[in-house]
């Protein structure tokens, strides 16, 4: 996986070129003392999700490369604009760099701040909004993911009705619920998919209520689905509550959530999808280290192993060959996926 890199070089020098103007030079950086800030969305550390596995990839570059001085803060519900560009400000003026938000709700903040520090280099998970020559974009097709694991719950559903719960009404997520109607139809076409947004923006909390998660669940599955495909952040875990209440499948997102969720319900998580957050974010300090970091935005998609499904559990064992074929048809371009 750690490949992934060198396999991208071209595709970076050319969203550099795009964006205009040269970044800072890193190459020859000494781990040993390169110092690396980490701003989290809202759940932070130890959400079981998509925060976690951007710490999993700086955790993995800490132990490769001997970093020492890391950084590391999180957003609280409820904040504004200022306070995240706040967050940034601090880290850049303390003389980290680089320096790595995790998700969209970094956008207009970083817009802001990264023009302020050009010899910073900054990096930014799942938006394109926010661009400069100081600036990465690190960004996946979750669409095509959440095509296979939809193609999973139409293959192991047994009523034909399954359900999509979305933290906040957002592009980004509609690209999981897209993507996730796709591969149910492509399998049953006459399957439905019941849909459920817990905030709208700029409300964030959707991302960490896991009642409210579990209460929308509950719904879908008290009328009829037996599948429900959650892109929540850390209010999934409601859902994989609901799932258990009543002994139906439930569906995890971002990281093998089969091995992260409470021990009480990881039986009841049909499978997840993998976005492999913890790559993009190794691969970026990996870049850092041999200089040939670029800006602009780089797309992790099945190709690159970006997205993927997991089958930690075992059951979905028996139609994993049919996932691996269409996995192969979305590769080749056989089958396209859209994402909006």
């Amino acid at each position: 996986m750690r490949s992934i890199a060198v396999l991208m070089a071209g595709a970076l020098v050319a969203a550099a070129a795009a964006c205009g103007g040269k970044p800072p030079d890193f190459s020859g950086s000494d781990a040993s003392s390169m110092k690396v800030g980490l701003a989290y969305d809202i759940g932070g550390r130890g959400d079981q999700s998509f925060n976690d596995a951007a710490a999993a990839g700086l955790d993995d570059a800490k132990r490769s490369f001997g970093l020492r001085t890391v950084k590391e803060l999180t957003a609280t519900p409820g904040e504004t604009d200022a306070q995240k560009a706040e967050r940034l400000r601090v880290l850049a003026e303390a003389g980290y760099s680089p320096i790595i938000a995790v998700g969209y709700a970094y956008s207009e903040p970083m817009k802001k701040v990264a023009p302020d520090f050009p010899d910073i280099r900054f990096a930014i998970v799942d938006d394109t909004m926010a661009r400069g020559p100081n600036i990465s974009n690190l960004l996946f097709a979750e669409e095509q993911g959440s095509f296979l694991v939809g193609a999973a719950a139409a293959l192991k559903s047994r009523t034909g009705h399954m359900g999509f719960v979305g933290g906040v009404e957002s592009p980004l997520v509609k690209k999981f619920q897209y993507g996730f109607a796709q591969g149910v139809k492509y399998i049953r076409p006459g399957d439905t998919v019941a849909v459920k947004y817990l905030t709208q923006p700029p409300d964030l909390t959707g991302f960490d209520d896991p009642a409210k998660a579990r209460m929308a669940a509950q719904g879908m599955y008290d009328a009829g689905a037996d599948v429900v495909y959650q892109a929540a952040g850390g209010s999934g875990a409601g859902v994989f509550e609901a799932a258990k209440e009543h002994r139906a499948w439930a569906i995890g997102v971002d990281s093998d959530q089969a091995m992260t969720a409470d021990p009480e319900v990881r039986g009841n998580i049909l499978t997840s999808m993998v976005k492999k957050v913890d790559v993009a974010v190794y691969d970026y300090l990996a870049n850092i280290m041999d200089g040939t970091v670029k800006a602009g935005p780089t797309v992790y998609d099945l190709r690159l192993g970006g997205v993927d499904y997991s089958t930690t559990g075992g059951h979905i064992r028996d139609i994993q060959p049919r996932l691996e074929e269409l996995k192969q048809e979305i590769i080749v371009g056989k089958i396209k996926v859209r994402a909006a």
